[in-house]
């Protein structure tokens, strides 16, 4: 038996004179359309509870959450933890976990969550197959559970790139303009000492820096190509936040390339205080150098693959082992004995401690031969002489100048 027709269905129907077909009347018949529509919606959404996913989890927040539960969570890849406190950001040795965090700049440990990588993923996330993943955005869920002692993410379900607009490409950088036409001309056409002498006549002409404003010089000279607000440190290339300059563990602080205590300059204003030696670094690896000269071989660092120490010498990575190289010569052809300061000279020795020398000169000058200065530190010689001290390293100028005083 079919039930009689809701009252809302008669309003809509008119019947006609002479028996003929009823019509709807059509404003009616639309509302009650929609109050159908309307209807049904409410009842799916009754059927399905907690259809729509949740919104993913910060990385803050899943930090906060760390009770099992399975969730989804969205970061920036910032590193490959080997500890519960230590994350390598180069030299990554293998593919099986990675640090997220909400700032791709993030260096505190205790802001990063731990992520598995399992089997399945290893070969898209993995950040010795893939080191380009650094700094990209990653979305990822799993089980909210410590992982190497610390907040994780573990067996995860899913592990995928944020879809992210297409960046505006950065414009292309003006080529960093030539010296003076007329700054190397007292050196023209000499060799040995007489070059030597000529060049530190020339680069002696210059502005002396403060201690203190050397954190506002190197935080220009040595400023990110790819990021304003960050710094790139010496011995790990890592790209780090201009603000976190210090002395805490995780921070950056200013490394004196030729070794203060070689010579006993300390930080006077001088060879103490000349930015064209002093670069940031990370306090651990600066405390690690310390005082050692330059040679090759030992155990790799563990805060800075690449790079070699033992009982008295240092090796730098690769990528700047022709910058370390240059501005040792530089300081031995600035620092001649005048302006109350020590003759700092390159020797062929290690272990030279508090004497005015640094080692080793036949590795210093091969470094210098196969790393030839690149964009960064000419660039960075620009600056210095455009808008800190007004003078150059003439060996990122004219490389030659090496082998034709100290051969």
């Amino acid at each position: 038996m079919n039930p009689a027709p809701i009252p809302a269905f008669r309003a809509a129907v008119k019947p006609l004179p002479g028996g003929a077909a009823p019509q709807r009347n059509p404003l009616i018949a639309a509302v009650l359309a929609l109050s159908l529509l309307f209807a049904g919606l409410v009842a799916q959404s009754a059927m399905a509870p907690g259809s729509q996913a949740a919104a993913p989890l910060t990385v803050a927040q899943a930090i906060a959450t760390q009770n099992g539960s399975t969730a989804a969570v969205t970061g920036y890849i910032v590193g490959q933890p080997t500890s519960a406190t230590a994350v390598l950001r180069s030299g990554f040795t293998a593919d099986t976990a990675v640090a997220i965090a909400d700032s791709a700049a993030e260096t505190n440990t205790a802001k990063m969550l731990y992520v598995q990588v399992t089997t399945e993923y290893r070969s898209r996330f993995g950040l010795q197959s893939t080191p380009s993943l650094l700094g990209k955005k990653a979305d990822v869920t799993g089980q909210l559970t410590a992982y190497f002692s610390h907040a994780g993410l573990k067996s995860p379900s899913s592990m995928a790139l944020s879809a992210s607009p297409t960046p505006t490409p950065p414009p292309t950088p003006a080529p960093t303009p030539p010296p003076p036409g007329d700054y190397y001309t007292a050196a023209a056409g000499k060799t040995g000492p007489a070059l030597e002498t000529s060049l530190h006549q020339i680069i002696s002409v210059q502005r002396k820096l403060s201690y203190d404003q050397v954190w506002d010089a190197l935080k220009d000279t040595d400023q990110d190509p790819a990021n304003g607000n960050n710094v790139i440190l010496l011995y790990t290339g890592r790209s780090q936040s201009k603000a976190t300059n210090g002395g805490g563990v995780d921070d950056w602080n200013r490394e004196h390339v030729w070794a203060k205590s070689h010579g006993d300059f300390g930080t006077a204003t001088g060879p103490g205080t000349d930015v064209h030696h002093l670069r940031p670094t990370d306090v651990t690896v600066n405390s690690a150098r310390g005082n050692k000269d330059f040679d090759r071989g030992g155990t790799q660092s563990t805060e800075a693959p690449g790079n070699y120490t033992d009982a008295d010498s240092w090796e730098p990575r690769s990528a700047v082992k022709g910058d370390v190289a240059r501005m040792i010569m530089y300081m031995a052809v600035r620092y001649e004995g005048g302006d109350g300061f020590a003759d700092l000279e390159m020797n062929n020795l290690v272990n030279n401690g508090a004497a005015p020398y640094m080692g080793k000169m036949s590795v210093l000058l091969e470094w210098h031969r196969i790393d030839p200065p690149d964009t960064f530190e000419q660039r960075r010689n620009q600056r210095i002489y455009e808008q800190w001290q007004g003078n150059r390293n003439p060996f990122v100028d004219h490389p030659e100048y090496a082998d034709a005083i100290w051969n």
